[in-house]
């Protein structure tokens, strides 16, 4: 990236795993690596994170909910998003076309949209699981 090029921008959609307590370490790499970050926690991940220390980091609102209509969006339109941790439950919910919550609409927007997403799944419950996680993927 060149100097005056813009910084792409990342949602890190974080879902309540083990790892989601460490998000910071992975924002702090991605700026380093250049990118603009924009948190999406999911509900029960929201809890588990330092949402003062991320904005700080982030210059963005740590965003778990749906705006209210009429309120001015507070994020720029993203580039790319990974979702890490991804759980089990995030990931069928979104195969199914589930948007029951902000981080589950950004994931499935992102697709209407062709924006490109990774995931990195984090599971502890076993090699059958993970074959479900796979068909859903």
């Amino acid at each position: 990236m060149s100097e005056g090029q813009p910084r792409p921008l990342l949602y890190p959609v974080v879902c309540a795993a083990p790892p989601a307590r460490h998000i910071d370490e992975l924002v702090e790499f991605l700026h380093q690596a250049g990118w603009c970050i924009c948190v999406i926690p999911t509900p029960r991940a929201a809890s588990w994170i330092d949402h003062h220390v991320l904005e700080q980091r982030t210059g963005y609102p740590i965003r778990h909910d749906h705006r209210l209509p009429g309120d001015p969006d507070s994020l720029p339109r993203a580039d790319a998003v990974a979702v890490v941790p991804a759980t089990f439950n995030t990931i069928n919910k979104w195969a199914a076309g589930i948007s029951d919550t902000f981080a589950l609409g950004i994931l499935n927007e992102a697709i209407g949209l062709e924006i490109p997403v990774v995931v990195r799944h984090h599971t502890s419950l076993g090699s059958r699981v993970v074959q479900a996680v796979a068909r859903s993927l």
